[in-house]
């Protein structure tokens, strides 16, 4: 079936794409944002929080490995989120009580990514400092130990 066209086929084409409009899967939802009620960040995206304690994450079968993370109290509306330390090492910069600022991680659908179950975010702030940055400041201190 081929599309209305002429003079007066506003009305027919209107109709069209309001029927076809929710067809892709989670448009609906995302339109009516009842992702927000479930969402612990409301739509923002990144959040300041508190680390309650550092834990570490079995990977989904057939990989193997722990993945560091820490479990965070967000600060806007006191939630408890699991978020993953990225980076070699970068887990020792981060201790309890520290203030982190988290972003989510990028998985489909709004869940988690690869091989890390349950866990949708990311660790990207350390106090006022970056995580990236705190990384290449160690790396630094440590060539000049070697030197």
């Amino acid at each position: 079936m081929k599309k209305a066209r002429g003079l007066f086929a506003g009305k027919k084409l209107m109709d069209r794409r309001n029927k076809f409009k929710y067809a892709r899967k989670g448009t609906r939802e995302q339109a009516s944002g009842v992702w927000k009620k479930f969402d612990p960040m409301r739509g923002a995206p990144a959040a300041r929080g508190i680390v309650l304690k550092k834990k570490t994450v079995e990977k989904k079968q057939p990989h193997s490995g722990l993945i560091k993370c820490v479990t965070v109290q967000l600060v806007k509306n006191g939630k408890v989120v699991t978020a993953f330390v990225p980076g070699d090492g970068s887990i020792k910069h981060v201790d309890e009580h520290n203030e982190v600022v988290i972003e989510r991680i990028g998985g489909p659908q709004k869940g988690a990514k690869g091989d890390i179950p349950g866990v949708k975010f990311k660790v990207i702030k350390v106090g006022d400092k970056a995580l990236s940055e705190v990384l290449k400041s160690k790396g630094k201190t440590e060539e000049k130990k070697a030197k």
